[in-house]
């Protein structure tokens, strides 16, 4: 039992501490060889004059949208890129509010509106959609999300580099009634991941409301794919192209309402991460380098923080006979408390310190992947979806 309640330690403390350390350490050594390369070489980098910009094809499956989608196409019509450069592809999968009504009303050239009449799932509609695009770059992004005006060009600029298969965006989080930025402390720790991770080309996936990539490399993926964007961009880096992080490259989302819509796209999240698990057993090749790398320690150790945790616990029950571990199983209690405390404020909008906040953040998000996990062996995986504000 000592064995097993330090290692379930261990491996927490690995994932979201030691990892880190190490790959801001290598990601600081890989960048002062490219700048010591750079100014060696004297190479000046290109400036794209706005005629040479490729044609890009915009993606979008909608499901209930009547809120937000007349914005966001409105959005997508005022991007400084040129017009005859971009299309927009927009599916409404089989939708019983206002949503295809909406779309549809809408009189662009470069706007093409798909509407299916069954609802089958987000990765139905993202495959014929790619299979409509005609541009060689596909740009993914979600109906609730708006783009930066300068976006485009952000993120089609790194395909100058043709081992460059695909580009993941930044997402910025704000409160719907006051624009706020709310992005917490655990978000921004997962960008500047994301960030390091990119220099050693070991980027995880993309996120769904902001990536591109070349439709060359594009891999359609079943009916019940869950985290599409995940497994569209790891396929990518399977066919040996590498993805990068582009921070400048900004995208808005309103945050979840309330903590009950939040917890149940955090549960469709972990059931989907054990699927791509199960998936992509290429990932778990030590050959791939950094990559796999930062996929063990990054995603599947994560993926099994929940667990960990648990038994961290019931292994700490078997040995209260010794006082220290009388004294960290106190030390238990008390987090779970303290999490308890914040989720129950939190869920009656009540304020809370940073601290409890993230304590809270951290039980939450680890119970609904632990929900998630029991989720995907207990039913049968569908790809169809409900409607969530994030």
């Amino acid at each position: 039992m000592v064995v097993l309640f330090w290692t379930s330690i261990a491996l927490i403390i690995y994932s979201y501490f030691v990892y880190p350390l190490c790959l801001f350490f290598f990601s600081g050594i890989k960048q002062a060889f490219s700048d010591t390369k750079y100014l060696w070489r004297r190479r000046q980098r290109r400036i794209i004059d706005r005629e040479d910009l490729p044609a890009v094809s915009i993606i979008i499956a909608a499901y209930n949208e009547e809120s937000c989608i007349k914005s966001r196409v409105e959005n997508l019509l005022t991007l400084d890129y040129p017009a005859d450069k971009l299309t927009f592809l927009i599916g409404s999968d089989g939708s019983n509010d206002n949503t295809a009504a909406i779309l549809s009303q809408f009189n662009v050239n470069n706007l093409q509106v798909h509407i299916f009449q069954e609802n089958r799932g987000k990765m139905s509609v993202l495959n014929e959609l790619v299979e409509h695009a005609k541009d060689d770059f596909i740009i993914f992004s979600d109906a609730n999300t708006h783009f930066k005006k300068d976006v485009i060009q952000q993120l089609t600029r790194h395909f100058n580099n043709e081992k460059i298969g695909a580009v993941c965006g930044e997402l910025h989080l704000v409160d719907g009634d006051s624009g706020d930025n709310k992005d917490n402390v655990y978000w921004r720790y997962e960008q500047i991941l994301k960030f390091h991770e990119s220099r050693l080309n070991a980027l995880q996936g993309a996120n769904g409301a902001i990536y591109a990539i070349r439709k060359s490399l594009f891999i359609p993926l079943p009916a019940n794919t869950i985290v599409d964007d995940f497994q569209i961009a790891m396929n990518i880096a399977k066919q040996g192209f590498r993805l990068v992080y582009d921070p400048e490259a900004i995208a808005i989302e309103e945050i979840a309402p309330n903590l009950k819509e939040e917890e149940g796209r955090r549960i469709r999240i972990g059931l989907g991460n054990y699927q791509a698990l199960f998936k992509m057993p290429w990932a778990l090749n030590p050959l791939l380098g950094w990559r796999f790398i930062a996929y063990i320690s990054h995603k599947v150790c994560r993926w099994f923080v929940p667990h960990f945790m648990l038994l961290t616990f019931l292994s700490n029950i078997a040995l209260l006979e010794q006082t220290f571990y009388q004294v960290t199983f106190l030390g238990q209690v008390l987090f779970y408390l303290i999490a308890f405390y914040g989720i129950k404020r939190q869920s009656n909008n009540k304020k809370i310190s940073s601290l409890v906040a993230l304590v809270a953040f951290f039980v939450a998000m680890n119970f609904a992947l632990m929900r998630g996990f029991i989720k995907y062996f207990s039913s049968n995986v569908q790809g169809t979806w409900q409607r969530t504000t994030r």
